[in-house]
C-alpha cells in the first residue's frame, strides 16, 4: 500500500504526542483520531500518571472523541498511532466502529493488528477495520528503543548513597 501525504501528516502529529508522553515519563506512544480530515482528539500514553492500566493513547483519544461527538460510535474515522495496538485497544477500536487504523511500528509481543493477533480481521467479529502498518515505523521504533535503553540504564545504575555529616 502506498503511503499517502495525509497519513504522513497525521502520523507526525501522533509522534508529537508520543514525544510528549515520553517527556512525562510514559512509554512514548501517541495517537490521533481523524474524521473527514478533521482532528477529533490527540493523546499520548498516561497509565503511570493516571494510575490507570487502560490509559493507553488509543483509549484516551476514543474517550475524548466520544465526549466531543456525544457518541461512542465513531464511524468513518481513522486512528493514527505510533505503535501497533494491543488486544485491549483493538477491542475498543472495533466497538467504536473505527473505519481505518494506521500504525507506525509493529509490536511483536502484543500487537493485535496482525503481529501476534489479528483482531481487525477476525471472522467472529462483526466489524472489520482497514489496517495499514509501517507509516514512519523507523522513527517510532527508534523513539521506543531509546526510551527503553535509557530506562534500562537508569535501573542498572545503583543509587549513590547520601553523605552523612
Amino acid at each position: 500500500m502506498k503511503v499517502q501525504d495525509e497519513d504522513l501528516r497525521w502520523m507526525r502529529r501522533a509522534l508529537e504526542e508520543a514525544r510528549a508522553a515520553e517527556a512525562a515519563g510514559e512509554v512514548p506512544v501517541g495517537a490521533v483520531l481523524v474524521q473527514e480530515g478533521r482532528l477529533l482528539a490527540a493523546a499520548g500514553n498516561r497509565p503511570v500518571a493516571e494510575h490507570d492500566p487502560t490509559a493507553h493513547a488509543e483509549i484516551r483519544v476514543l474517550r475524548e472523541a466520544g465526549r466531543q461527538l456525544g457518541n461512542y460510535r465513531l464511524p468513518g474515522s481513522t486512528l493514527y498511532v505510533t505503535l501497533e495496538p494491543c488486544p485491549m485497544c483493538m477491542g475498543a477500536l472495533i466497538h467504536a466502529r473505527i473505519a481505518r487504523l494506521v500504525y507506525a511500528a509493529s509490536d511483536p509481543r502484543s500487537g493485535a493488528a496482525g503481529s501476534v493477533l489479528d483482531l481487525a480481521a477476525h471472522p467472529a467479529l462483526n466489524h472489520r477495520i482497514e489496517v495499514q502498518g509501517g507509516v514512519l515505523a523507523d522513527e517510532s521504533a527508534e523513539l521506543l528503543r531509546a526510551f527503553f535503553r535509557q530506562r534500562r540504564r537508569s535501573v542498572a545504575q545503583p543509587p549513590v548513597p547520601e553523605e552523612t555529616s
